[in-house]
């Protein structure tokens, strides 16, 4: 029998684990803290239904997910420790639940950083998350600020999550896929979605994180789609130097970079935009060590 999330609460046991609070809900799933009663192991616990044939989706990307995750073990990707799936016939899978990694923190969106040099260290760690996933032959596809957590730790530990809509690279998508105020342009145009693919949506989301403002993207909000609109005419983001002085020159330009329209103008991988993160989180600790004071974002 489904279980129905209207009647469960705290306190309830779910395929084995206790409910201890809701912590989100999405489109057609329901995100629980829980713990397992016998090893006292706390967990998030993903609950996906199906309550129409348009739902198949979501289950697809739960699978998607978890397929993922266990192929590629890195410390800024939350794992997921098993899949439990449940049928309403022979073949139809109707629920699915995700047993995930518990990722105390905040997203990105909510809780941007305080510093730059905060925010560079975190840039960097998610950058090289996608990079080990490009090792594996896979790209994220769905890169925005609320898929980054931060951990409470004190450390600025990132993790990236929701690897729902991730893919082979190379994947052309039946549908456009993506966050408006984020999407590359080849993610509009449903071209093959490539490593390059990742470093625009990164790219994107460290504008907003630094400045506030989104990118122009080919995709409108309210998913108004300008796909007929010649790439070379899409409007150019303004540099984020140029909107808040305090950037460094360095890191501006390593966003505009990744925002190219054309893929082939970005940097040639997501381990080049790593490895110059670093050497600017570098110099902006070397630089605050002199002031002994680390700047503010505003």
């Amino acid at each position: 029998m489904a279980v129905l999330v209207s009647d469960i609460k705290k306190g309830d046991i779910i395929e084995g684990y206790r409910v201890m609070a809701e912590l989100g809900r999405g489109a057609a799933s329901v995100i629980y803290l829980v713990q397992d009663p016998k090893t006292k192991q706390i967990w998030s616990l993903k609950h996906v239904e199906k309550h129409t044939d348009k739902d198949d989706r979501f289950l697809e990307q739960a699978e998607i997910e978890y397929k993922v995750a266990n192929e590629i073990d890195h410390p800024a990707i939350r794992k997921i420790e098993r899949v439990i799936k449940k049928k309403s016939g022979l073949l139809s899978v109707s629920e699915l639940f995700l047993v995930m990694e518990f990722v105390d923190g905040v997203a990105l969106d909510r809780s941007p950083p305080a510093t730059f040099e905060q925010a560079v260290h975190i840039f960097q760690q998610v950058a090289e998350a996608m990079h080990a996933m490009h090792d594996h032959g896979y790209v994220h596809a769905d890169m925005k600020p609320n898929n980054i957590v931060v951990l409470s730790d004190g450390q600025g530990t990132a993790k990236l999550i929701d690897l729902g809509q991730s893919c082979k690279i190379g994947t052309v998508k039946p549908r456009i896929q993506g966050t408006p105020d984020y999407i590359a342009p080849e993610q509009v145009h449903r071209r093959p979605i490539t490593p390059a693919t990742d470093i625009y949506n990164l790219g994107a989301t460290m504008y907003w994180v630094l400045t506030r403002k989104h990118i122009p993207t080919a995709l409108a909000k309210g998913d108004s789609l300008v796909g007929h609109v010649d790439d070379s005419l899409m409007e150019r983001p303004t540099p984020p130097s140029e909107i808040n002085p305090r950037i460094h020159p360095r890191l501006s330009y390593l966003i505009m970079e990744c925002v190219e329209i054309d893929p082939a103008k970005r940097p040639a991988s997501m381990k080049i935009v790593a490895d110059k993160l670093n050497l600017i989180y570098g110099i902006l600790k070397a630089k605050d060590a002199v002031v002994d004071d680390e700047p503010s974002m505003t």
